[in-house]
């Protein structure tokens, strides 16, 4: 009886052995399938960088673009870069909702098809009319891995961690708006301009097969949620239920808005009204770097301090910079363009701690819905910016200071709102 159970108690330390050496052996070839933290932030960013290069790469290119399609006005060229904003708010209304019921990675794919196809009616456009619809098509496709990343994003973390994460996706994203000017500016000077579009494809490419090979499913099938055509007003209802979501996104329509103010009109101002034509794409750059220094911190301070406390911050120091400048140029020419890059800088390095921020707070209360809430979000806030973008950039034919007055008005809205917020908050 004795060594019966000693064999038996062998027999078991063998099974629990044998069990734990499989239980390891999973692990191990799960963690060569599932990228590291690092690597998750670098393929989330490259997801979204197919965005900034959609746009920055083309800004050297506008009056070569319109020459071509038979246009002059700087007004219709600006077109080319507001556009594309205008598909990217579309698109997630149809692909936020899907992902939540097929899951992520498809939507990716999809989006990607969207906009190979977009890309080559952009190269074989003789129209500004067929131009700007490749440029809104290009927006809906690239809106799919844009939207998807800031999903599966909430699927993995939340809170200011969250947060954190964002700030460092958006770091290694800034990246290519540093580059992308330059770039195009290369390509422009050696090719021509359709073959910054074919450069676009080749990085697309690149990044969804990276994607496909590297990056998991991170919607779990338990949590998916069956599509029905009640999914957006059940969506916009969670949305409408809290007042930080609809609060936020419109903060972020005023603050995307701004920004977009200065990326369709810089090549104006800096090639034209400076006559800085060699020099915009480090001019350009070195605002890049302005923000992305600004994200990198917000990493790091998101933890200590919290979201808000830093939107805060970021929102007065918007509102108080851009209303200086006003003050100090109304109704004068454009300053010594050392000025007017130190103003530059410091709005932009306020708003390097409000995308990530704004974004990370108005998703925190919907991440059941992450799919839809990341859509119908992404979709307020570009409907938001684009009008303002347009409206704003018509009247920046000869000075800069039409660009500080709607940002001066934007924060000045974004503070008001975000102090309802905070007493709404309180009364709670």
């Amino acid at each position: 009886m004795q060594i019966t159970n000693s064999y038996e108690a062998i027999v078991y330390i063998n099974y629990k052995i044998s069990f734990q050496l499989q239980q390891l052996l999973y692990i191990c070839s799960m963690q060569k399938k599932i990228p590291s933290q690092f690597e998750f932030i670098a393929l989330m960013a490259s997801l979204m960088s197919i965005v900034a290069l959609a746009i920055d790469a083309l800004l050297p290119a506008l009056n070569f673009i319109g020459f071509t399609i038979g246009t002059s006005e700087s007004a219709d060229n600006q077109l080319l870069i507001t556009m594309i904003f205008l598909g990217l708010g579309i698109g997630p209304l149809l692909f936020g909702p899907i992902s939540d019921t097929i899951g992520r990675k498809p939507i990716v794919y999809l989006g990607f098809g969207i906009f190979i196809i977009a890309s080559l009616i952009c190269v074989s456009a003789t129209s500004l009319e067929v131009m700007v619809f490749g440029r809104i098509l290009q927006g809906i496709g690239l809106s799919a891995p844009r939207t998807i990343s800031i999903a599966m994003v909430r699927d993995t973390f939340s809170g200011d961690y969250m947060a954190r994460i964002m700030s460092f996706i958006t770091v290694v994203f800034i990246l290519v708006p540093i580059v992308a000017p330059a770039m195009g500016q290369f390509i422009l000077n050696h090719y021509n301009w359709q073959a910054i579009f074919y450069i676009q494809l080749i990085f697309s490419v690149l990044i969804t097969f990276w994607f496909w090979k590297r990056q998991p499913e991170t919607l779990a099938i338990e949590n998916r949620v069956k599509f029905s055509k009640y999914v957006f007003v059940n969506g916009l209802k969670e949305i409408y239920k809290s007042k930080a979501t609809v609060g936020f996104t419109v903060i972020s329509g005023f603050i995307t808005g701004s920004f977009m103010v200065y990326l369709s009109t810089s090549q104006h101002i800096f090639q034209e009204q400076y006559l800085l034509m060699d020099e915009f794409p480090y001019i350009f750059a070195g605002l890049a770097i302005a923000i992305g220094t600004a994200t990198f911190l917000n990493g790091t301070l998101v933890i200590k301090y919290g979201m808000e406390k830093l939107v805060t911050i970021a929102l007065f120091s918007f509102f108080s910079v851009s209303l200086l400048y006003v003050i100090l140029f109304y109704n004068t020419s454009n300053p010594p363009i050392y000025i007017l890059l130190i103003f530059f800088g410091l709005q932009f390095f306020s708003i390097g701690f409000l995308f990530g921020n704004l974004r990370a707070l108005a998703m925190q209360p919907v991440g059941h819905i992450a799919g839809i809430g990341a859509a119908i979000t992404g979709f307020i806030s570009t409907i938001m910016a684009v009008p303002i973008s347009i409206f704003i950039g018509k009247f920046t034919a000869t000075t800069a200071l039409p660009i500080f007055v709607g940002f001066s008005i934007c924060g000045f809205l974004s503070v008001l709102l975000l102090l309802y917020l905070k007493a709404s908050k309180k009364n709670v």
